[in-house]
């Protein structure tokens, strides 16, 4: 057994969703061979060099799961994409590429975050390509600490206010870039997070049926998929 999970946005702040996150581990990860994050598994991370105590307790739950012998994955989203070597060796997990194929129940399967699939959000995209260069991954973990606290500050709210004025589709997956990217990798399964949209969409790629399994966030419900001897069954549960 496989599983899947993005978008829990883990901060102090909300503690029913980290108490939901270490039972899910204590219980149902600890069963798994495996443990897919998608992305923003954290509301914000400013730096390795930056966990809180908060953060390092999360840190330490998936140190456990690991040495129980479930492997840990982790993708960065567009909330912790600082996240670094350091908290992977503390978390005993490995971190992947955005994208990355793997192979699931004998298939290749494409597995993103997700924004970078909502290509008619422009000025986002521009700002995902500044932030995610080299060079401003550099300089941004260079900076003071309160200078980057500040900056994730600003980021966070200026990211609300812009998605609140976005038409619903802009904020979404571009429909013609799913298969584009899907055929470039020769894959016929996408999994995703991001738009806290679950769902599971057929469509065609070369002709071919595919699917794009999106994962839910964590908010008012958790939800995580799982892949077994019966497929990919999404499946929500209480917080």
């Amino acid at each position: 057994m496989i599983l899947l999970i993005s978008d829990l946005h883990l901060e102090q702040e909300r503690p029913d969703i980290s108490r939901a996150f270490l039972h899910f581990l204590e219980t149902r990860a600890v069963e798994a061979q495996a443990l897919y994050i998608l992305g923003d598994f954290f509301e914000v991370w400013i730096g390795d060099d930056a966990i809180s105590p908060f953060q390092r307790s999360i840190a330490q739950a998936l140190r456990q799961l690991s040495e129980r012998g479930t492997r840990v994955y982790l993708m960065h989203g567009n909330r912790d994409f600082l996240l670094g070597k350091a908290f992977c060796q503390e978390a005993g997990c490995r971190l992947l590429p955005d994208p990355c194929v793997i192979e699931l129940n004998g298939e290749r399967v494409l597995l993103m975050h997700g924004d970078s699939l909502c290509t008619q959000d422009i000025g986002y995209m521009k700002l995902r390509r500044w932030l995610r260069h080299p060079v401003s991954l550099f300089i941004l973990r260079n900076l003071p600490l309160s200078t980057r606290q500040k900056l994730a500050r600003k980021l966070r709210n200026e990211s609300r206010t812009q998605n609140r004025m976005k038409a619903s589709d802009i904020v979404d997956v571009t429909p013609d870039e799913v298969p584009r990217v899907m055929a470039l990798h020769g894959v016929h399964t996408l999994i995703h997070g991001h738009t806290h949209r679950p769902a599971t969409h057929q469509l065609q790629v070369n002709g071919q049926a595919a699917q794009r399994i999106v994962l839910g966030d964590w908010d008012k419900q958790g939800w995580a998929l799982q892949v077994d001897k019966r497929g990919f069954v999404q499946e929500p549960f209480t917080l």
